[in-house]
C-alpha cells in the first residue's frame, strides 16, 4: 500500500441519514439530496481525476453506495456499472440500533448511550461492530491494493480509514461528523478535501 492515494467519497444522504437514524447494514436508497451530492462529487472527481486511466473504482455491496459510484462515474463520463464491489467495504453493523434514531437510542438506553460518548472506538453496539472491529477488516482490503484507488463507501468505513491514513486520536475520528459532499484523498499522514 505504500506511495498509494486512496480517493474517498461517503455514498449520499438517505432519508435514514437526515433522521438521525442509525441506518448500518440497511439498505435504505439515496434521497433526492444524495443524488445531487453524488452528482456535485462526480464533477470534482472529473475536474480532479480526468477519466481517471488506472484507477480502479471499488464500492460497498450496499445500494445507497452503488448508486452513488454509478452516479459519479456518469458524471465523470465513465460506464456508470464499471466498478467492482468490496463486501469489505460495507458500513458498519449498528446491531439492534438500527431503525432507531439517536434520540430513540439515548432514551432507551440512557446507560449505552453514555458508554457511546465515553469511548466512540472501542464502543460496539449489542449485536453490532465497533470502529475498531471495522478497522480490522478495512486493514486486510488495505493491504490488497496495488495502485491509487478511488472508494465510495460509508461514514464509520471513512473515519476508520481517516484514523489509520493520518494517525489521529480513534476517538476523536470515531466522532467525526464525515460529510457526504466532499472528495476525501488521503495519503499517510496526508488529507486533502475537494
Amino acid at each position: 500500500m505504500a506511495g498509494i492515494t486512496l480517493y474517498y467519497v461517503r455514498h449520499g444522504q438517505t432519508d435514514w441519514n437526515a433522521e438521525l437514524r442509525f441506518q448500518g447494514r440497511q439498505d435504505i436508497p439515496l434521497n433526492q439530496l444524495g443524488r445531487a451530492q453524488a452528482h456535485d462529487n462526480g464533477r470534482r472527481l472529473a475536474k480532479l481525476l480526468g477519466k481517471a486511466e488506472g484507477i480502479p473504482f471499488v464500492t460497498s455491496p450496499l445500494g445507497r453506495a452503488c448508486e452513488t459510484m454509478e452516479i459519479i462515474r456518469a458524471e465523470m463520463g465513465l460506464d456508470p456499472e464499471d466498478y467492482r464491489i468490496d463486501d469489505r467495504l460495507i458500513e458498519a453493523s449498528y446491531g439492534t440500533f438500527e431503525g432507531l434514531t439517536l434520540p430513540q437510542m439515548k432514551e432507551q438506553f440512557p446507560d449505552i448511550h453514555r458508554q457511546r460518548k465515553q469511548a466512540r472506538w472501542a464502543f460496539q453496539p449489542p449485536k453490532g461492530e465497533s470502529h475498531a472491529m471495522v478497522l480490522e477488516r478495512i486493514l486486510v482490503w488495505l493491504d490488497t491494493l496495488e495502485t491509487d484507488t478511488l472508494v465510495c463507501g460509508h461514514g464509520v468505513v471513512g473515519r476508520v480509514l481517516r484514523q489509520h491514513f493520518l494517525d489521529i486520536d480513534p476517538d476523536e475520528a470515531a466522532a467525526y461528523p464525515f460529510p457526504q459532499d466532499k472528495v476525501f484523498i488521503w495519503q499517510p499522514g496526508r488529507e486533502e478535501q475537494v
